[in-house]
């Protein structure tokens, strides 16, 4: 069965996005690159809510992108991705479908289909209705040397009490820590 991996950047504060949705904190250098690049070799399907992919879609198929970050680009821009979006009317970027609910029953159904894993990148109110109906099977967040003290929280509006257990954490050069949980 194919998991679905909530992957996110945040602050020691559990920020993963500052004021007005800014990410440009974002520690990423070589090292990063490298668990970014074997962590979208495992996939083959990105889910976004509205926000992050519009982010997502502004900057990754741009030349400038693909110039500059040519691996992770050729990965952003070829694996299949759901856009869920109340809002929107239709999506651009390749590879993209649009998912204007989250029906339990066809996530399911997604996760049953063979293939490499699936994941959420950001989109804090996409991963808590996931959490909602219990939808991630795993926790990847990557906590940066940064207190915010204002911004979005990645958990913000979470109903309940989630309890993980830690499979891994690993400290990058950089001050990174990657915290990798399951759920109890």
């Amino acid at each position: 069965m194919r998991k679905i991996i909530l992957q996110s950047m945040i602050t020691v504060d559990g920020r993963f996005a500052g004021p007005k949705g800014d990410i440009s904190w974002h520690n990423v250098d070589e090292e990063y690159n490298h668990y970014a690049l074997n962590f979208l070799s495992s996939l083959d399907t990105l889910l976004f809510g509205r926000v992050t992919y519009e982010l997502m879609q502004s900057y990754w198929p741009t030349t400038y992108a693909i110039e500059n970050d040519p691996r992770i680009a050729k990965y952003m821009n070829s694996l299949s991705k759901i856009v869920f979006s109340k809002t929107l009317d239709k999506v651009t970027w390749n590879n993209t479908k649009l998912f204007s609910d989250i029906l339990v029953e066809e996530i399911t159904e997604l996760k049953q289909l063979s293939g490499k894993d699936m994941a959420i990148l950001g989109s804090s109110k996409l991963a808590n209705a996931f959490i909602k109906y219990d939808l991630i099977d795993e926790f990847r967040i990557i906590v940066n040397p940064l207190v915010l003290g204002q911004g979005i929280s990645l958990f913000q509006g979470l109903q309940s009490q989630l309890n993980l257990k830690l499979l891994k954490a690993e400290a990058f050069q950089s001050g990174n820590v990657l915290l990798q949980y399951t759920k109890k």
